[in-house]
């Protein structure tokens, strides 16, 4: 599943919010008419749409009617058409905003961003170049999935969450294996050195999971 969708026919907006949301970490795919967004939507789904109105074929407000007839997903309404009327049909038909064009891109991706703490802060942590399911217990690494087992995935979070703060080798070890686990505290170094290897740019020197020498490990 898609992030987002982005609906818009004009090809410069369209690549330049991709491009920018991608930095931000989300999966974007772009859609340049109403019909191959609904074809997205209706094979992938998307938590959220970046809605253009007027749009070759299916107009945008179309896009709107036939998505909420089965989905409840957040829908964002970008168009040069800011009249009340528009604004209010929009909203009136399932939009759940609408912002008017031409929009500041950094205003929009801040609004975005909003709108994902509040509706998917519990599903989802996002920190620096990492995304981490917690409902699927997956994990991306500047947008690209990367196959993580339970316990290192549970580990990883574990330190996102403590960002800035030294945890110590037992508190880790027993937070993720439990303290009566038959598993030898050496599994904990060689879990660490396995998500650097999957999420360092360089794991023989890591810039985010840092040893605290004597103590712990760390997350930058």
């Amino acid at each position: 599943m898609p992030d987002i969708i982005i609906v818009e026919d004009n090809k410069e907006i369209g690549t330049l919010l991709c491009d920018f949301l991608r930095r931000e970490n989300y999966t974007v795919s772009l859609a340049d008419t109403g019909e191959k967004a609904l074809s997205i939507f209706e094979q992938y789904g998307a938590k959220l749409l970046v809605l253009d109105i007027g749009l070759p074929g299916l107009d945008g407000f179309s896009v709107c009617s036939r998505i909420r007839e089965t989905s409840n997903t957040h829908i964002l309404i970008a168009s040069a058409k800011t009249d009340k009327e528009s604004t209010l049909k929009g909203l009136q038909i399932g939009a759940d905003d609408y912002v008017s064009k031409p929009f500041d891109v950094d205003i929009l991706i801040a609004k975005i961003n909003g709108i994902f703490k509040r509706k998917y802060a519990r599903e989802e942590i996002i920190c620096n170049n990492l995304k981490l399911n917690t409902v699927t217990q997956t994990l991306t690494v500047e947008g690209k999935a990367v196959s993580v087992t339970e316990k290192e995935f549970q580990l990883l979070r574990l330190l996102v969450e403590n960002k800035g703060i030294t945890l110590k080798k037992d508190y880790l070890f027993n937070s993720v294996w439990g303290s009566d686990s038959e598993s030898e505290p050496q599994t904990l170094t060689v879990h660490i050195k396995w998500l650097r290897e999957k999420t360092e740019k360089d794991p023989k020197k890591p810039e985010h999971i840092i040893t605290v020498w004597g103590t712990g490990y760390r997350y930058e």
